[in-house]
């Protein structure tokens, strides 16, 4: 080994000691920042359909009213939705979550030739003013709040279906405020909805948390540049690869109160 090599490594493992720190990865800073960020924390944003609310509650009612078919069209209906509330954002032709809703069951039950009578569609559109909460959301809520962490929804809902399915949930008395993409007319997730939550909450990024189950929504608050925490609901769930991980990866709503309170 040559001296100038030998003088190069001895220069690397002094770093690395006084930083505490490994010379390649450094996990220890990285864990150190992540804790850093957390502990900033005084308002959590929650995600909703799909997150908070259980859409795959849908399949019964879908069965309901076609059974043996109603697994597949609630699958479809559901993707169609996301995929159009995407599609609206990039040709900017927002139409509001409640239509979108709407179209997507029109064009899911069309696609697997299904009938759609006026009653039906009504009747299964109005689900989504209904859908229970996964079971580990209320209790969870309940201990952040008697922390004092502030509660928040940010949602591609609209204000009515929010106040709707928060009402018959039970968490109406715990959320602070309802947040609409419908006051920015473009769907999560774009940059100015994350931005309505900074505005409408007065909050630096590094003291407003963003709770989601899904990836690709932590990768827009992530990029955005808020802490975050990805809650995946289903055993299968991979992280999307675009670049901007969560912040913390937990199993259950449960973790997030002892997580802040260590902070």
């Amino acid at each position: 080994m040559t001296t100038d090599r030998r003088n190069f490594l001895l220069a690397v493992a002094r770093v690395s000691a006084a930083t505490g720190t490994m010379a390649l990865g450094i996990p220890g800073a990285r864990a150190q920042k992540s804790d850093d960020r957390i502990r900033k924390i005084k308002v959590l944003a929650f995600d909703s359909y799909g997150s908070l609310f259980d859409v795959k509650s849908l399949d019964s009612a879908c069965e309901q009213a076609y059974p043996g078919a109603g697994k597949e069209l609630s699958t479809l209906w559901r993707a169609k939705q996301l995929q159009y509330s995407q599609m609206r954002s990039q040709m900017n032709r927002y139409r509001d979550f409640w239509l979108l809703t709407d179209d997507a069951l029109v064009h899911a039950t069309n696609s697997l030739r299904l009938p759609l009578s006026a009653d039906t569609r009504r009747q299964l559109t109005a689900s989504y003013l209904t859908l229970p909460l996964y079971p580990d959301v209320k209790p969870a809520m309940e201990a952040l709040k008697k922390q004092g962490v502030r509660l928040v929804l940010l949602s591609n809902g609209t204000a009515k279906m929010l106040e709707a399915v928060a009402r018959n949930s039970g968490i109406d008395g715990l959320i602070e405020q309802l947040i609409s993409v419908d006051e920015v007319k473009v769907f999560k997730p774009d940059p100015r909805v994350y931005q309505l939550a900074v505005d409408k909450l007065k909050t630096g990024t590094d003291e407003l948390g963003f709770v989601s189950s899904h990836s690709w929504d932590v990768n827009g608050a992530a990029s955005f540049g808020l802490p975050t925490f990805w809650v995946p609901r289903q055993a299968q769930d991979a992280p999307d690869e675009l670049g901007y991980q969560a912040t913390r990866t937990l199993k259950s709503m449960a973790e997030l109160a002892p997580l802040l309170l260590r902070g």
